[in-house]
């Protein structure tokens, strides 16, 4: 165990790694890859169409499925390889950098801080963190699409899902992580939550959906 001399010296190089890993994790986050797509595709602002917003599910509906799964993986990706970057700096440096691209997806400074609703990004982070969450997000959210065909509920319960296993598995740090990434990913989906509670969502295959 380090004496206090010891942390004192190597407590502000923990927290710079930190936060250079955020940053950096912010900066992969905040890359508008639906955005950028659209645009080289031809197909014009995707924030211009639907529900304005630049995730995979609003570039469904320019009726390019290919450029929607594309953009649902790179949105997931990016992730993934904030969170691997970030770990070179010890685990807590994953923590940040995961964090950092989460909020950089759901607030990109490019874009006036309006960007998607994180469900692939969330996923990343899950991927590069602790991959078992990842999957578990992925068939409840399965399970309860199939069930209900309420993609944004789907959503919403993998990711409530995700923070209880999380913790069951004794991920603490993870765990606390997620649990502040959903309550974000919640927010974010407030207008899906109050449709789900009027009946008013669109169910997957339905031409309004907007999960």
């Amino acid at each position: 165990m380090l004496p206090s001399e010891g942390w004192a010296a190597v407590l502000p190089m923990m927290l710079g790694l930190c936060l250079l890993s955020f940053v950096i994790g912010y900066l992969l986050g905040a890359i508008p890859f639906g955005l950028i797509l659209t645009k080289l595709a031809g197909l014009g602002d995707v924030r211009q169409i639907g529900s304005g917003n630049i995730g995979a599910t609003n570039v469904l509906r320019t009726g390019n499925k290919g450029l929607a799964a594309l953009t649902l993986l790179l949105d997931l990706l990016k992730g993934t390889v904030a969170v691997l970057i970030g770990g070179m700096a010890g685990p807590y440096g994953a923590l940040a950098a995961g964090l950092g691209a989460f909020l950089g997806h759901l607030f990109p400074v490019w874009l006036g801080f309006r960007g998607g609703k994180g469900v692939a990004t969330y996923i990343g982070v899950a991927l590069g963190l602790y991959w078992p969450a990842a999957v578990g997000f992925c068939l409840v959210w399965l399970l309860v699409a199939v069930l209900t065909r309420y993609s944004s509920l789907a959503a919403l319960a993998a990711s409530a899902a995700t923070v209880l296993g999380l913790a069951v598995a004794g991920q603490g740090p993870v765990a606390i992580l997620f649990g502040l990434m959903t309550v974000l990913l919640y927010l974010r989906h407030e207008e899906n939550i109050g449709r789900l509670r009027r009946g008013e969502e669109s169910r997957i295959g339905g031409s309004k959906q907007d999960a």
